[in-house]
């Protein structure tokens, strides 16, 4: 029994780890702050505050234990920056139902090795993002889904797979995004609330897979602890424990961890209020954020901030609210923001 214990090695700090699991963090800010704003996703009108979103979160939680799902199960969660993908992030971590992060960008075989190495039970997306049908190539994947009864596939290349939930349409053999919403009832939320006694912060909660430039892409799993840490100790860095009614522009993808735990992540440790501009990355749109939503931390990647820079009205945008941020995720070159992104946000 000892031998499966984790162990946790760490230097001399005045600052402890967080021992809880991200439906008590989430808990904890909807005590403090029911009724503050805690995301916004503009292209789709979606806002939702502390409350509404742990009341959405118990609903979608009890619909996926009412199909059939249970802890330690995976659910691949594929698709663009949108409300779904938080509310499912927040969902399964509630339910012990391990999310996978999939990259809107994988194509038939990538998406089928994903699925396949990970023995997803269930998989949502969207119908389609920009040129990638969805539906189609789970289709070709399975295409017993078409002869099946939505949540009972049967599929011969990926036997684990039970259910598609799709976001935005209803299509054969697959599962609609209302359908799980209202198939939770009083015994399934009965059951998710004696749930949260069996569920520990050292339980696996999240698998990211790995660029795969070295070669197939590795499915790294991270635990409610990992995830909880990570993005405390980010908000502290960042001062969110200290400043007032902050607000973080994310135009950084959800399926990586920049945006889903720099993003929804500390959303629900710190209490602030995150701004997603855009289903996918749109510099205009994330300078229109920052000026309508007066943000006061962007994330980017190098790349991200030079889009940025590099738009011919930049100056015509009010960015005076921008304290600060964070550039991530890929290399860049220099020690500290050069003059021209010190400039742009008057820092």
């Amino acid at each position: 029994f000892l031998a499966k214990l984790p162990v946790y090695v760490h230097g001399t700090s005045s600052t402890s780890l967080l021992h809880m699991t991200v439906a008590e963090s989430l808990q904890r800010s909807v005590e403090r702050w029911p009724d503050r704003e805690a995301m916004a996703f503009l292209q789709d009108g979606v806002r939702k505050t502390f409350a509404q979103f742990q009341q959405d979160v118990d609903q979608a939680a009890a619909g996926l234990l009412a199909l059939g799902m249970k802890k330690g199960d995976r659910l691949g969660m594929w698709g663009p920056n949108t409300y779904e993908w938080v509310l499912f992030q927040f969902a399964t971590a509630k339910a012990g139902i391990i999310l996978v992060a999939v990259n809107p960008a994988y194509q038939v075989q990538e998406v089928e090795f994903a699925l396949q190495k990970v023995g997803c039970k269930a998989v949502v997306c969207p119908t389609q993002f920009k040129t990638l049908n969805y539906c189609d190539m789970l289709r070709k994947i399975c295409p017993e889904i078409e002869t099946s009864s939505p949540g009972d596939i049967k599929s011969s290349r990926l036997p684990e797979l039970r259910s598609v939930i799709v976001l935005d349409s209803r299509q054969p053999g697959m599962l609609h995004f209302e359908d799980v919403m209202q198939a939770g009832g009083s015994q399934h939320m009965q059951q998710l609330q004696d749930l949260q006694k069996k569920i520990s912060f050292d339980d696996p909660i999240n698998i990211q897979f790995t660029s795969g430039t070295t070669g197939a892409p590795k499915g790294a799993t991270l635990s409610h602890h990992n995830i909880i840490n990570n993005s405390y100790f980010i908000g502290r860095r960042l001062g969110y424990h200290w400043r007032p009614h902050t607000r973080v522009c994310v135009p950084v993808p959800l399926y990586h961890c920049f945006g889903s735990v720099g993003g929804g992540i500390s959303m629900a440790v710190h209490g602030i209020s995150t701004v997603f501009p855009s289903r996918g990355y749109d510099g205009k749109a994330n300078l229109a954020a920052i000026e309508s939503e007066r943000c006061t931390f962007i994330y980017g990647t190098p790349t991200m901030y030079v889009d940025m820079l590099n738009q011919p009205d930049l100056t015509k945008y009010d960015l005076s609210s921008v304290e600060g941020g964070i550039m991530a995720g890929s290399p860049f070159f220099f020690c500290s923001p050069p003059p021209s992104i010190r400039s742009m946000f008057d820092l």
